[in-house]
């Protein structure tokens, strides 16, 4: 095991367990900091809403323009809940949880019902044995060639970019979101979804009062839905790229899946801001108590993660034609890749 201060010439130089012992000091967040981040971005989303809404008698489409421009906001505030629901946003945890909550209603997701699936996400994220809650259904090759015709026709509409970021995201946000099916028996989960509906019932109600129907159809739901688009591609391509990482459950081990399994999407630095740097997902993965703002400062210490997993945004738009897992390649591969492997083997 190598000392925390020696130097590291490659991320896949130590096991991800010992990049844990390195990451820790960046943990603590800076209270000060935290609720600036908070502030200023709280300003940035309800000062947009604010125009919307006194452009909106003059012109819908102004008024669209400026709802469209505030979806990114709506998703730099579900990156602080994100940073909340692991504790890594203030040290009084159950001031974070109510700030969770908060936000959970702008974003419309119940606070402690995505925190328990998120929670599941880091505990098994790369586990090919435990796929199916917080994850982008991904099929092994193995499996997709035993699955039929039928199974074959289903995996590849539920994995069409038009279904993935179309449909997806109204799915999620529109109604898993709201009845919570996969919860059943857990009181508390449905206590936090049917909360957050009420709460959200009483928002639109209050847009309505504000500009009628029109402040919900062409402020509410646009930025809703746009936010809700970006916040789906962003979890995407944070695990499906090429050479992520997936193991049967007897090889697997969580702080190596995190490291080897999570992108470093690079981004221009206007979106890594409005991302609140989510992109970093590697290290985010290898020690989620680290507050989004500190990540950066794990990159400057460390190049070799600054280096890990790089994906650029026009890389990145070559993951939506990824879909199967191959075992034996260790890659994902597209459906022409697959059909020319057998073609050629």
């Amino acid at each position: 095991m190598k000392d925390l201060q020696e130097p590291v010439q490659d991320a896949n130089e130590l096991a991800g367990s010992e990049w844990v012992r390195r990451l820790a000091r960046y943990r603590e967040p800076d209270v000060a900091r935290s609720l600036f981040e908070l502030s200023v971005t709280l300003a940035a989303y309800f000062g947009l809403w604010a125009t919307a809404l006194l452009i909106l008698p003059h012109s819908r489409l102004g008024a669209l323009a400026v709802a469209l421009l505030n979806a990114p906001f709506l998703v730099r505030l579900f990156a602080i809940q994100h940073d909340c629901g692991h504790g890594a946003f203030l040290p009084n945890r159950r001031i974070s949880d109510w700030i969770g909550r908060f936000l959970g209603v702008l974003t419309i997701t119940p606070y402690a019902l995505w925190k328990k699936a998120h929670a599941v996400h880091h505990a098994s994220s790369g586990n090919l044995d435990k796929r199916g809650m917080g994850d982008v259904h991904t099929m092994t090759v193995a499996e997709y060639e035993a699955a039929g015709k039928w199974g074959q026709l289903k995996y590849r509409i539920y994995r069409h970019p038009l279904i993935l970021f179309g449909v997806g995201p109204i799915w999620v946000f529109g109604l898993a979101n709201r009845v919570p099916f996969g919860f059943w028996g857990e009181s508390r989960h449905w206590m936090s979804a049917m909360a957050t509906n009420l709460a959200i019932a009483a928002v639109l109600a209050l847009v309505y009062l504000l500009g009628g129907w029109a402040a919900i159809l062409y402020i509410y739901l646009p930025t809703s839905l746009v936010a809700a688009i970006i916040g789906v591609w962003l979890f995407f391509v944070q695990h499906q790229f090429e050479q992520t990482h997936w193991e049967r459950a007897e090889n697997w081990q969580i702080h190596d899946a995190a490291l080897r399994g999570s992108s470093h999407y690079v981004l221009p630095q206007p979106l890594q801001w409005l991302s609140a740097n989510i992109g970093i997902h590697h290290v985010h993965h290898l020690y989620s108590r680290i507050p989004f703002y500190r990540l950066p400062d794990v990159l400057k210490d460390y190049p070799v993660l600054d280096q890990a997993q790089r994906l650029s945004l026009r890389e990145s738009l070559g993951c939506a034609r990824l879909q199967l897992w191959d075992e034996e390649s260790r890659r994902l591969l597209s459906f022409p890749q697959l059909q020319a492997l057998r073609a050629g083997g």
